[in-house]
């Protein structure tokens, strides 16, 4: 699989900043006293570094070489075990918690989805806590994805002019196409991904099947209740 291109890249923190979302993550470490994490769909490392302490151990484990030489560079990644792959690459056992965070659970495929949860559990001791996010397919978040118009920002590497289409290819499927093009030497970058937009009733179902607990889902970052506009669902659930 061609691997995600370098300038693209090093734009990704700025259109996914530390917010409420790393907040949540950072506390739900805290708050279960964990002294093992994997952060697993770890892209760039931004949450990553900030979940490492003295007394605590962080994996973060991700597909794409590039995001993880970007996250290599990071202040603070030396305190981070930083590992090439996906959950056949978890490295370690009676973990604490683990995280997937920034939407990745909607990038894996459902054969993969469910393997990804087993291993998830292997990795995990008796009552670890996983935690993750998928949006809410019922606020159909992807109608809205469809660019009416390019727009066009300033970049390392001159303009960038950008646009999108998406398009419900199965019920919960999503594929969504965005196009990059640098203006100063006309190359367009093309990234095809596929999402799947999973309901609480099936990621609950999902979870009891891999060996877990489901013990809340929240509508939002701040811990409220899961209503038709929630934006996301999000998820924990602790190893049976």
């Amino acid at each position: 699989m061609t691997d995600l291109d370098r300038r693209l890249v090093a734009l990704y923190d700025d259109d996914n900043p530390d917010g409420p979302d790393h907040d949540f993550y950072r506390a739900l470490a805290d708050e279960s006293g964990a002294r093992s994490v994997i952060d697993l769909g770890c892209g760039t490392g931004i949450l990553t570094v900030t979940l490492a302490e003295p007394d605590r151990r962080v994996v973060g484990i991700d597909p794409s070489a590039t995001m993880l030489d970007h996250a290599r560079g990071r202040p603070g990644a030396a305190a981070v075990t930083w590992v090439h792959g996906d959950s056949r690459q978890l490295p370690e056992t009676s973990v604490d918690l683990a995280v997937m965070t920034g939407n990745v659970a909607q990038h894996i495929g459902d054969e993969d989805w469910a393997r990804t949860l087993l291993d998830l559990r292997g990795a995990l001791r008796h009552g670890g806590t996983l935690a993750f996010e998928s949006r809410n397919p019922a606020a159909e978040a992807w109608l809205g994805w469809t660019s009416t118009e390019r727009t066009t920002r300033g970049t390392a590497h001159g303009p960038l002019e950008e646009w999108s289409e998406a398009e419900e290819v199965a019920p919960g499927v999503v594929r969504l196409v965005a196009s990059n093009r640098f203006t100063d030497t006309g190359e367009t970058i093309v990234e095809t991904v596929t999402l799947h937009f999973r309901t609480r009733s099936e990621l609950e179902r999902q979870l009891h099947a891999a060996g877990f607990a489901v013990t809340a889902v929240f509508g939002d970052w701040q811990r409220g209740p899961v209503v038709d506009s929630s934006a996301v669902l999000v998820v924990t659930a602790v190893a049976r």
